[in-house]
């Protein structure tokens, strides 16, 4: 199976250097669409309910401290061709939105709402947003 990284480094390759926030929400996003669209996950690394929206932790270790972030050792020929037009699909409708803007997306979308009952706004936090959660919610979309 792909990883977090193998569609971080498709996107960028895509896309070309991204803030970090903006490339962890459209990975975030690819992966919801994949439980949609295709009824099984893009990966299986851990999805985190932050502050500021969702965070694949181990994405975020590996660039940590940029504010911007051109490369992700990642492999996308992991990727299968059906993964590939999920994520591009993803790519053309939220690409042209800013980080804050899929942040604030996020923050009012069910998945993350429910992982965080109990922390106040901008509490850190790390309960998982899981698989469940985010097929049973945008499914509904």
């Amino acid at each position: 199976m792909a990883t977090a990284h193998d569609v971080a480094a498709y996107i960028l390759n895509k896309q070309g250097e991204l803030p970090a926030m903006k490339l962890q929400k459209l990975v975030y996003y690819a992966q919801a669409w994949s439980l949609v669209w295709d009824e099984e996950p893009l990966f299986n690394d851990r999805i985190e309910a932050w502050a500021n929206g969702p965070v694949v932790k181990t994405l975020y270790d590996s660039h940590r401290g940029q504010f911007k972030v051109s490369t992700i050792l990642g492999n996308p020929d992991n990727l299968t061709v059906s993964q590939l037009d999920t994520i591009d699909k993803v790519l053309g409708f939220y690409t042209d939105k800013s980080s804050q803007w899929l942040s604030d997306l996020t923050h009012k979308e069910d998945p993350w709402l429910d992982a965080r009952q109990g922390l106040a706004m901008g509490q850190r936090g790390n309960e998982e947003i899981t698989h469940a959660a985010m097929a049973e919610y945008y499914s509904s979309l």
